[in-house]
């Protein structure tokens, strides 16, 4: 997977952990952190490796243990914390000099089998025999990283065992760098008389990737701001310069960056340490010794004027305004990211200059409504050598370039000589305190991403983590300077040379010349190929054809046990009672770290149809329009202070137990510290009671914004689009998610984009209101510590008698509402009841839906209506769905197809989906669907296989879950442990015959 532009904001989005204290500490240490403290000294020799540094870092709740390999350099870094949710990385520091994409082919590549496991695609397998939390690779502009996660210290040491043979021993064969890289074939291998063309996985990823105008963009801001070295080229690969690389440079490039010495090791949780160490010194780094890798990354020379470039793109038609489709950005480099606090401070900085609409530049550009929204990679960047930051704006007239311009220049003036309010500075490091308590089931990935740039370039991690201490040091050269912060201003923006200016604007025929660029390379390269060239060519295609489409004997590869599952789930104690008369409110205990989470949900059922579109226009500006005496800029600000956030989002909850039967309604959800909590709900309140619908101008800047992102967002999120189409007409409930989330949402929200006259949208605001913030069919959750729950059962009841409630009931816009009561059981008393809409009369129809989309790859989805959760079938289909994946669908699409993803999966709802991702085909992606559906229903597949499949649908079921989320099944679904432990027992019970009967219904 090709990261560009990768954000290393503020600080680590949503960190975890418990503030701990020295002097609490014990010899009879509970903790996995507790452990490490003690137990590791500076210079202890563990299994090849010399620790280094043992550190504390009490506002995270781990210890940092760092260590270096004795006999090849190799760096370790562990976090030890109480987490069972242990992860593995190894990244390599990866600096190509061209555009061929070695280090994005290379991650493809040594995935694919190694010397201990030369089986075909291991890492595929590994999905079906692991229960993995998180298994991925990443190749960004300078480092490749592996990552790993599992709760199980089994399926740790398996995975490790996997990971370090394809990383320091890979096979490399030919045939899957022509796969996952590029080759040329016949368009049909079996016949020599079709054209050559370009294929390979890596190649239709990165023509599917420059799609994105966002992406495309923020490369060429990186490559012109830092084109002196590595940063200038595509390390994923440029698809004209992908035909380059050969299988030679290849094996080349692994031998000069894929070593011990340039490597870093990471691991964290709750497994012992040395463990880990014994198996990466015994299973790889005991064969190599220390070389002097030729990798670093030079400083970028500074340049002694600013610069200005001008690209072109493809012309957006899913986005408003097609005669105002440029975008433009002005870049500043920066310091050096190793610096710890220096880029600390400047990415605070780069938060107050664009984070929301106090700061400067969104008043500045966003309000200025010369553009839709912010220029792509806004902000602080610092995941090269030198951070940068940009600004500037997407969605604007050509005409408006230089107008940008001197407002970005104008703001920064305005800012060294007014600086920023107390409140503000206030509200962002409030923002840091509660990320550092609220706890992520995926804390150790966030870790892992948020040290390896300035780890890759040799600075020193554990500073990094160390959020307590650099937020000190920046409060006290507050005290000390009052002007710390616009001198920084000054330095790096208005005196800074190493500037650049960057605009992008559309070009009707920008398809049509890539396409012949690329027609004149594959025209260059099939003429030169000799008569033996082209048969020889002819040749490899049959040969790889016949590897991909031959059974692999992957016995060679570690694998689980479907004993090795828990055969019962952990039961979540809620408790349901009723606040202000008659609302129903769940209280889940949980070990949230002074954290409170509250939620509430809201019935649509009375909303007339024709209002139905603009529920997701009306939750997305309903905290952000200003509410009771509070403008938008004050409650943005109120909101920042007291709160880690309000969102509301639309919600269709299918039910468990029948297809034609679903909820809907609004979800809010909101937390913040607990000595914040009556801040919170009052914030509640008036948004409830007093929502502002006035503020025209601001509503219409949103709705640019909103229209734009879901625009931005069509390229990456093509398959998820394609399968809510392909729904659409299965289920009573498909029709309503596409109003909310699909295709048509995108085009609606880009005509009310384009309107000139907005208040007819805005009009339609009040009119949600009056059926959407009332108790009427309402209930709210908690979820928080046991001390905390008294005072959240006042705010609570306090914040729900101040809801207005209709003095008759409102009928339902379909007749067919149907009560069901959320279920009891242990530990759950008074429960509410859901009211559902069915609809007894509903026929699904089969419907064939093709969008023109300007993108040289494809998205495609076929949906199957089956079973509900409930129903045994249901069980059998998801089994199903993971095998299908696993032996069929990923060989024919992916593999010899070409396309970056492909499989099925089953949906809640009971939708089945099979569906690719970037994929250069789509009428033989359907081919291949319905041989994927004939070979499940010929059984053609082991007990073995099963197996498997059941493996890694459990690692999705058992799945860790925060402390914020727990209980939030019952709540949303009325789903009881009980219930889950019954599907539970029928995903164990799944037999072949199982299997066959679901497929041929």
């Amino acid at each position: 997977m090709w990261r560009s532009g990768c954000r290393a904001g503020v600080l680590l989005r949503r960190l975890n952990g418990r503030s701990a204290s020295l002097g609490a500490w014990r010899w009879a240490s509970t903790t996995a952190c507790e452990r490490a403290l003690l137990r590791y000294r500076v210079g202890e020799k563990i299994h090849g490796f010399t620790v280094s540094q043992v550190t504390s870092v009490p506002e995270l709740s781990l210890t940092a243990v760092k260590l270096s390999h004795d006999s090849t350099g190799a760096q370790h870094l562990h976090l030890a914390r109480e987490d069972r949710n242990n992860l593995f990385s190894v990244q390599f520091r990866t600096t190509p000099m061209d555009s061929s994409g070695a280090p994005h082919v290379l991650e493809h590549t040594v995935l694919c089998g190694s010397q201990r496991y030369p089986c075909r695609d291991p890492f595929f397998k590994m999905l079906n025999r692991s229960l993995s939390t998180f298994m991925n690779a990443f190749t960004a502009s300078d480092y490749t990283l592996y990552p790993f996660s599992t709760q199980n210290p089994k399926d740790f040491r398996n995975l490790l065992s996997v990971y370090l043979d394809a990383a320091f021993f890979p096979c490399l064969r030919e045939l899957d760098f022509w796969q996952e890289g590029w080759r040329l074939e016949h368009e049909d291998p079996n016949d020599p008389q079709t054209p050559l063309v370009f294929k390979g996985v890596v190649f239709n990823e990165m023509k599917g990737a420059f799609t994105d105008n966002e992406r495309m963009f923020s490369q060429h801001v990186q490559s012109h701001l830092l084109p002196d070295h590595t940063y200038s080229v595509v390390s994923g690969g440029d698809p004209l310069c992908i035909p380059d690389l050969t299988w030679e440079q290849l094996r080349q490039f692994h031998a000069t960056h894929y070593h011990p010495s340039n490597a870093r090791f990471f691991t964290y949780g709750n497994f012992p340490l040395e463990q880990h160490l014994k198996q990466i010194h015994e299973e790889a780094l005991s064969k190599f010794q220390r070389i002097k890798p030729h990798t670093t990354v030079p400083a970028q020379k500074p340049w002694d004027k600013p610069r200005e470039f001008q690209i072109t793109c493809a012309p957006d038609s899913l986005a408003a305004g097609s005669s105002e489709q440029t975008t433009i950005s002005v870049s500043f480099l920066l310091p050096d990211i190793t610096d710890t606090f220096e880029a600390f401070t400047l990415s605070l900085l780069s938060s107050l200059l664009i984070s929301g609409p106090n700061s400067p530049f969104y008043k500045a550009l966003i309000e200025s409504g010369l553009g839709t929204d912010f220029s792509p990679d806004v902000g602080y960047n610092g995941c090269t050598r030198e951070a940068y930051f940009s600004v500037g704006l997407q969605g604007i007239a050509e005409k408006d370039i230089q107008t940008v311009q001197d407002l970005v220049d104008r703001t920064l003036d305005d800012i060294i000589e007014k600086g920023f309010e107390d409140d503000r500075i206030e509200a962002l490091l409030h923002k840091i305190e509660i990320q550092m308590k609220h706890q992520s089931v995926s804390f150790g990935l966030a870790l892992t991403s948020y040290i390896a740039s300035c780890w890759n370039h040799d600075g020193d991690p554990v500073e990094l983590l160390k959020l307590g201490s650099q937020v000190a040091q920046f409060r006290k050269c507050l005290e000390e300077n009052p002007k710390f912060l616009q001198e920084k201003v000054k330095q790096y923006f208005k005196n800074n040379q190493h500037k650049l200016t960057l605009s992008m604007k559309p070009d009707d025929k920008y398809s049509e010349k890539q396409m012949q660029l690329e027609t004149e390379k594959l025209k260059q390269k099939v003429n030169s190929l000799s008569p033996e060239d082209k048969q020889q060519i002819y040749e490899k295609g049959l040969e790889l054809q016949a590897q991909q489409s031959q059974p692999q004997d992957v016995s060679c590869l570690p694998a689980l046990k479907v004993s090795d599952i828990e055969p019962r789930i952990p039961f979540t104690d809620v408790e349901v009672a009723l606040a202000a008369g008659d609302t129903p409110v769940q209280y889940c205990t949980q070990p949230t770290n002074g954290v409170i989470y509250f939620r509430a949900f809201s019935s649509l059922n009375t909303l007339p149809e024709e209002l139905r579109p603009y529920v997701p226009l009306f939750c997305n500006v309903l905290t952000k329009l200003g509410c009771g005496a509070l403008d938008y800029r004050e409650l943005a600000q109120q909101v920042d202070l007291k709160t880690g956030g309000l969102a509301a989002a639309p919600h269709v909850l299918p039910d468990d137990s029948h297809l034609d039967t679903y909820e809907q309604g609004v979800l809010f959800s909101s937390f913040c510290l607990d000595r914040n909590l009556p801040d919170m709900m009052h914030l509640w309140s008036e948004i409830f009671n007093n929502p502002c619908f006035e503020a025209e101008e601001h509503f219409r800047v949103l709705v640019k914004m909103t229209a734009q992102e879901l625009s931005n967002g069509v390229p990456d999120a093509g398959h998820l689009y394609a399968s809510i189409r392909a729904g659409r007409t299965l289920a009573p409930a498909g029709h309503l998610q596409e109003t909310f989330g699909g295709m048509d949402q995108v085009r609606l929200m880009k005509r009310i984009a384009e309107m000139t006259d907005i208040k007819p949208i805005l009009r339609k605001l009040p009119l949600i209101r009056k059926h959407l913030l009332n108790c009427d069919n309402f209930r709210c959750s908690v979820n928080a510590t046991p001390q905390q729950m008294s005072q959240v059962e006042n705010s609570v009841d306090n914040f729900l008698r101040t809801l207005s409630r209709s003095k008759k009931e409102r009928k339902p816009v379909h007749p067919h509402v149907v009560e069901k009561p959320a279920p009891k059981g242990p530990g759950r008393h008074s429960p509410f009841t859901r009211k559902l809409v069915t609809d007894p009369t509903f026929k699904p129809c089969p419907m064939k839906t093709h969008f023109q989309l300007p993108f040289p790859v494809n998205y495609v989805a076929e949906c199957i209506r089956t079973a509900p959760y409930a129903a045994p079938a249901h069980a059998s289909l998801k089994i199903l769905a993971r095998l299908m994946t696993a032996k069929c669908l990923h060989t024919e699409i992916r593999e010899k197809g070409g396309a970056y993803g492909g499989g099925a999966r089953l949906s809640y709802g009971g939708i089945f989906t099979l569906y690719s991702y970037r994929d250069p085909h789509s009428t033989e992606t359907l081919q291949s669907f319905l041989r994927a559906i004939d070979w499940a229903k010929s059984g053609r597949f082991t007990q073995q296989d099963i197996n498997e499949a059941k493996l890694s649908v459990f690692a999705a079921v058992d799945a860790p879950v925060a402390p914020s989320d727990k209980g939030l099944d019952c709540f949303l679904y009325g789903l009881s442990d009980e219930a889950k432990q019954a599907h539970r027992e029928q995903l164990f019970a799944v037999s072949h015959e199982d299997l066959v009967d679901v497929s041929n219904r």
